[in-house]
């Protein structure tokens, strides 16, 4: 036998095809979740067109997802609320300035998240939540409070290095998240498609730029202004 013959002969087996498939399994009943849910809405969605779209039986569904709510809580954790301990070294590694920072995070939401199709769960949380409280509830501790917190951190960041102006976080949240959440509902919407050059949806990206500057241009530190002397002028 060569050398050749030796080395090869000593590799593991790959593991059948079944067992291949079976690890596969998971994560094709996630892409086909994901994209029936954004889709047609959590309520419209059955396990069955699931499991059917990711090519296995409904029971096969149920061996890894206990129910379509525990699927759709597996859905954000691995599109979305996952990535958050990601985001958050990012934040502690970043060295550049605070104004930096925010464009930052800003265009990588876009191109991580907001461009993706796991965008449309907002949508979809907008529109469903009331229905579905615990899912509300889910969605709240495990999207909303921890994007809060890390917007929360990058802002008091600039007013901690004396980059920002002080101001009221809670409303400074919203400020940021509010053009993320638009370009969001806009992407999932027909009014996308629109074809008029007046009316027509922003380019998301020229978008984001023009409202990060917006942004910086009211929470940037200005200097006091120069004092007036006011009093009585001597002949």
């Amino acid at each position: 036998m060569s050398p050749s013959e030796r080395i090869c002969s000593t590799r593991p087996a790959p593991p059948p095809k079944h067992a291949r498939r079976k690890d596969a399994r998971p994560g094709e009943l996630l892409a086909a979740a994901l994209d029936l849910f954004v889709e047609k809405g959590f309520a419209a969605t059955r396990t069955e067109e699931v499991a059917r779209r990711a090519g296995v039986s409904k029971g096969t569904l149920f061996l890894y997802f206990a129910s379509k709510e525990e699927l759709f809580k597996a859905v954000v954790r691995q599109n979305i609320s996952g990535r958050f301990p990601e985001w958050n070294a990012e934040f502690e590694a970043f060295e550049g300035s605070t104004a930096e920072m925010l464009r930052f995070f800003v265009a990588a939401w876009w191109a991580r998240l907001g461009c993706a199709k796991a965008s449309g769960i907002t949508k979809l949380m907008l529109s469903e939540a009331d229905n579905f409280p615990e899912l509300a509830a889910f969605y709240q501790h495990e999207v909303i409070q921890p994007a809060h917190e890390l917007i929360r951190r990058v802002l008091q960041r600039g007013v901690d290095r004396g980059e920002f102006a002080p101001l009221d976080m809670k409303y400074g949240v919203y400020t940021v998240l509010a053009p993320l959440l638009f370009l969001q509902l806009l992407r999932h919407s027909s009014i996308a498609c629109v074809d008029d050059a007046k009316t027509a949806p922003p380019r998301p990206e020229e978008f984001l730029e023009a409202q990060v500057q917006a942004m910086l241009d009211g929470l940037r530190v200005r200097p006091p202004p120069f004092p007036t002397d006011k009093g009585p002028r001597t002949p």
